[in-house]
């Protein structure tokens, strides 16, 4: 197969075409594609080792972690790899190298799981909750699922994720219904004792009642979030949930 370069054109096509030339077309395009020699996984393999032994661990090194992933070298591979060089490159240099390798390689597990989740519920996990990231601990996301009659949004939470001490204000009626759909979770209220959830339950919150909820610290979680119609409603965000606080639930 092939491998198609494009990134010595884009970055230096009109300062120095032939080396982009060379680049994309000779390295890529012939060397990286004579799987009759070597198979690409193994010459991500060489690649790795080769820039490793220099030292270079800048963004080359990290698009070459990339393609090794991509090309089936798995994470206890990458350590091996790594830990057999570091005896022959340079033990500092293994310390740089896995500090890189770690960051791609977990970022892959972090995907896996996030995908996990979404295959767990019907409802999709939406996007970045960047609109409220400010009142987060962690990343969330949030997913509109009706804006007529009642406002619903299915809102989830990565591992170790929760929203601050809020509360609900309304003149009359007002509050929300939060619908456990996947993961674990947590929903705690102003002097009481937490509550773990998980996919089923319902937690019926009165206007002005202070509370947070969000994720385990081990599990993705989403709930949706139902907004009770009430007069005059609106929200108060407070202080965030410590991680001392929120430790104490974990054990």
């Amino acid at each position: 197969m092939a491998v198609k370069q494009t990134a010595g054109r884009e970055a230096l096509g009109e300062f120095a075409p032939k080396f982009a030339q060379l680049n994309d077309d000779v390295l890529f395009g012939e060397v990286w594609s004579r799987e009759d020699a070597l198979s690409l996984r193994d010459r991500s393999l060489v690649t790795v080792t080769a820039l490793m032994s220099q030292g270079l661990t800048d963004s080359s090194f990290r698009y070459h972690l990339e393609s090794a992933k991509k090309n089936g070298i798995t994470k206890t591979e990458i350590a091996e790899i790594l830990t057999h060089a570091a005896f022959y490159a340079g033990w500092p240099k293994a310390w740089a190298a896995f500090r890189m390798a770690k960051e791609v390689w977990t970022e892959e597990a972090a995907s896996d799981a996030k995908t996990a989740h979404a295959n767990e519920m019907v409802f999709p996990i939406g996007a970045p909750n960047d609109g409220f990231a400010q009142y987060f601990t962690g990343q969330s996301y949030l997913a509109p699922l009706s804006n007529q009659q009642v406002t619903i949004f299915n809102v989830t939470f990565e591992p170790g994720c929760r929203n601050n001490w809020h509360i609900h204000h309304a003149g009359k009626g007002g509050g929300q219904i939060l619908i456990c759909v996947a993961g674990q979770g947590w929903y705690q209220e102003w002097g009481k004792e937490a509550q773990a959830l998980k996919p089923g339950d319902v937690v019926n919150i009165p206007a002005g009642v202070k509370h947070w909820h969000g994720a385990a610290a081990n599990s993705w979680f989403s709930h949706l979030a139902v907004e009770v119609p009430g007069e005059n409603g609106s929200n108060e965000w407070l202080e965030a949930v410590g991680d001392g606080e929120y430790n104490k639930l974990e054990k």
